[in-house]
């Protein structure tokens, strides 16, 4: 079951691409912020999912939100899929596992691995609440981009 809407979204620092680490609510005050949890760097369904944010990265910009995605990989690897993949937004490396458990969004076993990131997608507003919430037990299944592009419209 995701995080509830309206509920506080658990503060992290991650090592990122290109940064050096990402603390979500160094955010708190000033803008809206997308975090997409994705199982596997390099994958088919993952690459096609960030690619299809890429579409919207713009807009999103726009509108006063940061996206952010977030992975159980390395940050080399990370890097690495970021430049071949040209991923305009910062990708995040949960290589410890504890934010995608935070966040109510890991598998506990996905095929023959142990703790994988469950395909999700969270908006969280300027004041770090959770405005939407969405995970998928189906690692095939990507989010709606146009859900979360209105939820980050709504808070506008």
């Amino acid at each position: 079951m995701p995080l509830a809407t309206g509920a506080a979204a658990p503060d992290f620092t991650l090592k990122g691409t290109p940064a050096d680490a990402v603390t979500l609510s160094a955010h708190k005050g000033k803008e809206n912020v997308v975090l997409l949890f994705v199982p596997f760097a390099f994958s088919p369904i993952c690459t096609d999912q960030f690619c299809g944010m890429r579409d919207i990265w713009n807009d999103l910009g726009k509108i006063n939100a940061k996206i952010y995605g977030i992975s159980v990989d390395s940050p080399h690897s990370l890097k690495a899929w970021k430049a071949k993949e040209n991923i305009p937004f910062e990708l995040l490396s949960d290589f410890n596992k504890a934010v995608s458990k935070a966040y109510e969004a890991q598998h506990e076993k996905l095929g023959d691995w142990v703790g994988v990131a469950k395909r999700s997608a969270f908006v969280i507003d300027k004041e770090g609440k959770v405005a939407m919430a969405w995970v998928s037990d189906d690692p095939k299944v990507k989010p709606d981009v146009a859900a979360i592009k209105a939820a980050v419209q709504k808070l506008k």
